[in-house]
This record gives structure tokens, sequence and C-alpha cells, in this order.
């Protein structure tokens, strides 16, 4: 039985993530969905994600998942928490390590960056560029602040990033204007900003045009490569999952919107040609 490992997203930005994770870690089976007939997640309240993303998370353990990776902003900052907390421990008894049942973790993306940020930083104030749904969630103040205290976090929302990535526009002079605006923003809030955080997983389509943008020396992180870093380093440290995870280099694509217009966006965020399945939620 095929047991791949599930990447979720609200559409297609957790295809970057996907990516990086497959580069780091060819051999496993992944299965991604994207909620694009939900998209986009970031205005939504947090219990209509949370609805949304626990619906998307139980459809992958049906399909044999026992390891889900939310690679999307939105959905760690406003899910996983009780997913982890409430959701697993009613609906799958075997999610609790004492029971007898096979293993089920879901994690996200926001801790993975939050673990290492600190380590970018020689100013010790970092930028974090995101939905608005993420900014209002305050999750990446709250998470750097367990590893890092002593940085101080700049946060900016970024509402038409999504939008230009998603519409084709993100290499186009148009999309000039929308990335000098919020990188003269969230630098106005300190000059000592010397790190920038794209906590949304569009936003590594935007990198050309953001370096340009930022001051010389700035380092900008995207999150797709630390996350499969923290991967690899997860499934070492918990082998009765990894253990669980099939490896014949299959990856599969689910949708909930039209499959034809998937294929045709997803190939500019994974950076290859994929043929998906509609899914009806």
């Amino acid at each position: 039985m095929l047991q791949p490992i599930g990447v979720f997203d609200s559409g297609y930005g957790g295809l970057t993530v996907l990516r990086e994770i497959v580069r780091t870690l060819p051999q496993y089976d992944y299965l991604y969905l994207g909620d694009n007939a939900r998209t986009p997640y970031g205005p939504r309240s947090f219990e209509t994600v949370y609805q949304y993303t626990l619906e998307c998370v139980r459809h992958l353990f049906d399909r044999g998942c026992r390891l889900v990776i939310l690679a999307c902003n939105t959905a760690s900052a406003k899910a996983l928490r009780n997913i982890q907390q409430l959701d697993l421990p009613r609906l799958y008894p075997g999610a609790d390590p004492a029971s007898d049942g096979p293993e089920r973790r879901v994690l996200g993306v926001i801790r993975p960056t939050t673990e290492v940020i600190g380590t970018y930083s020689r100013t010790g104030a970092v930028g974090v560029l995101a939905t608005q749904g993420t900014v209002a969630s305050e999750s990446y103040l709250v998470e750097i602040e367990k590893f890092f205290p002593e940085l101080t976090v700049y946060q900016e929302a970024c509402p038409m990033w999504v939008p230009l990535v998603e519409n084709g526009e993100h290499d186009k002079p148009g999309a000039d204007y929308f990335v000098q605006q919020h990188i003269n923003r969230i630098l106005a809030q300190s000059a000592d900003i010397d790190t920038l955080l794209l906590a949304c997983t569009h936003y590594p389509l935007l990198l050309a045009k953001i370096a340009a943008t930022a001051p010389a020396g700035t380092t900008i992180l995207s999150q797709g490569r630390i996350v499969a870093d923290r991967l690899a380093d997860y499934l070492v440290r918990h082998p009765a999952i990894e253990q669980q995870c099939t490896k014949n280099g299959q990856r599969l694509f689910l949708t909930t919107d039209s499959p034809t217009d998937f294929d045709r966006k997803a190939t500019l965020f994974y950076g290859e040609t994929v043929q998906s399945a509609h899914l009806a939620l």
C-alpha cells in the first residue's frame, strides 16, 4: 500500500516547498493536495481555515499518508495547533505514542523556520513578509520569541503579492511598485533589519525583485530549503514515522478545482510539468 508523505496547501504556493523537499528527499512518495477551489485562505477566519485544513488533512490520511506537511503559512498559523492537540488524539487514537495503532503526524512550516532564523541575523532585527492572515495571527512573533528571545521581529502584510504571482505578473515591470512599496514599509520600521523572511510560499517567485529592492547585504530567506532540511532531520529522529513512509519516488497531485488550470499554473511553482486529479470535497 502506498503511504506517501502528504503535502497540503490552500493553492499553489506549497509546491515551492514540495520542490525543495523532493530535491532533498527524492526517495519518498509524495501526495500534494491544493485546495484551489477555496483559496485564498489568508483573509478567512481562524475557524474557517481550521475546518478547511482539517478536512484536507483527513483526506490525506484516508489516502494512506501517515505524515502531512502543512506547506501553507496561513494553515500552519490558524489550524496546526488545534489539529495536533485536539483532532489527532480524538480522530486517530494511533497518533498517541502510547497506543499500538499507526502513528500519524501533522507538521507546519512556521516552526522549522523560527528554529533557525536567529542564526542568520547579525543585528538582531528581522523582518517577516507575509499575508494579512499570517501577520494577524502573530504566529511568527510568538514562535521566534521561544527560540530567539533576543531578536526584534517586524512584520509587513503584502496582500498584492499572491495575486501577482498567481496571475503570472511576478516577473513583469508592473510588480516592481508593489514589491518596492512593502520592502520600503518594513525597512522603515527599523534601520537595523538585516534579514527578511518570505513567510508565504508564493513569495519565492518574487525573490529576484525582492533581492534587487532590498539593501545590499540583506539576507533573504525562503522557507522551502529550510523546511526540507528540517524534515530530513525529523525523519531521522522519528524512525517509527519514517518507516511508514513508502519509497518508490512517486509524486501524485490533487486539486479541489480544475486539474487543467492546476497543471498549467503548477509548473511555475514546482518547476516541472505535473498531472493532477480532481478531488471533490
